[in-house]
């Protein structure tokens, strides 16, 4: 029997009158086997009308990701486990991409949880704003005492300064979002992710999208749950290489360094340049370290409220951790970090 003339597109499934357009979702994993099952299952029952495809990029991990990846597809036909032999990021991502067929694409990481309306909150704000990317916020949730303190520390202006996808607001026009939601027309026009960032590629990949004339944009009806890094070295170590890749994004786009990058980095000076004069006898150059640890206890006892006294104990380190680390990694980023190699 042939299909009535008036039968919807096998991409799009009309609902209520409406026609809601097909959905990619684009992960990269690597080394994820904490999270990978659970992250996919949120992606799977999404109250989404659409079609929806899950495209799983892999890294070379040095867990069970790959398998897991492997019998998630096995399960699911929707789910599509492609190579990604460099296991960066961007490269990940830009795979993805290609091995996806549909218009809208969501940036998912694999430890990231999307409430089950999130699909559906990015595709009716894409409409109504015609914004090529939408994102919401990156809603840090911890388990154990010293990830609710990072997960608290990373939704406070003390830790990350005032950016929406952070700490909440309302919606509108900004420079950049968490994952994001884009229009593939909108990649197209820009030429996909820049795989020389090795970190900071949302931001730079945002910038372009801007400069190219398109709407990057902000709801708090999107929200991701964000599981925060287990211990301190590896908040340490995440904090450090953003820092250091977020001067590469300022380097090779003039004017995109505001006050809130560079607060980190000028403490960092100010408090060294303070603990070498004291040192040296100059005793009042002690004042600057000791206010800005002052300062961060200070900070902590109202931005701690409601949190388990374990987790209010670490608040302090968690808050000193994160702006040290980044304003170091800012100080000493390599001028050819970033740049293409020869």
């Amino acid at each position: 029997m042939k299909p009535s003339p008036n039968a919807q597109s096998s991409s799009e499934v009309s609902v209520d009158q409406r026609t809601w357009p097909a959905v990619s979702v684009i992960m990269p994993v690597l080394n994820e086997e904490r999270h990978l099952a659970d992250a996919v299952g949120h992606i799977m029952q999404q109250n989404y009308p659409g079609e929806l495809e899950l495209v799983l990029a892999v890294g070379p991990s040095r867990d069970r990701t790959q398998q897991i990846a492997n019998r998630l597809a096995a399960e699911n036909p929707r789910v599509i486990v492609v190579s990604n032999p460099t296991g960066r990021t961007p490269q990940g991502l830009n795979i993805a991409i290609k091995a996806s067929q549909y218009s809208i694409l969501v940036r998912v990481d694999g430890h990231s949880l999307l409430p089950s309306d999130y699909v559906r909150a990015a595709v009716e704000t894409m409409e109504e704003t015609g914004a090529d990317n939408v994102g919401g916020i990156m809603a840090a949730e911890g388990v154990t005492p010293f990830e609710k303190a990072v997960a608290r520390a990373m939704t406070s202006k003390i830790g990350v300064g005032n950016a929406r996808f952070h700490t909440g607001g309302e919606a509108g026009e900004v420079e950049t979002v968490y994952l994001g939601t884009f229009r593939r027309t909108a990649l197209e026009r820009v030429g996909g992710y820049d795989e020389t960032f090795v970190r900071a590629q949302d931001w730079e990949m945002n910038h372009r999208i801007r400069q190219s004339g398109g709407r990057v944009w902000f709801t708090p009806r999107m929200k991701v749950t964000y599981r925060p890094r287990p211990n301190l070295r590896a908040l340490a170590r995440q904090y450090f290489h953003t820092g250091r890749w977020r001067r590469v994004v300022g380097r090779e786009h003039q004017g995109t360094l505001s006050l809130r990058y560079l607060a980190p980095p000028i403490a960092v000076i100010a408090m060294a340049g303070g603990a070498v004069a004291g040192a040296f006898g100059f005793w009042p150059g002690w004042i600057i370290p000791g206010g800005y640890f002052a300062a961060v206890i200070a900070g902590s006892v109202p931005t701690g409220r409601g949190l388990p006294s374990a987790a209010w104990v670490r608040l302090p380190l968690v808050y000193a951790t994160m702006h040290i680390s980044w304003g170091l990694g800012f100080l000493t980023s390599p001028p050819r970090l970033g740049q293409p190699k020869v």
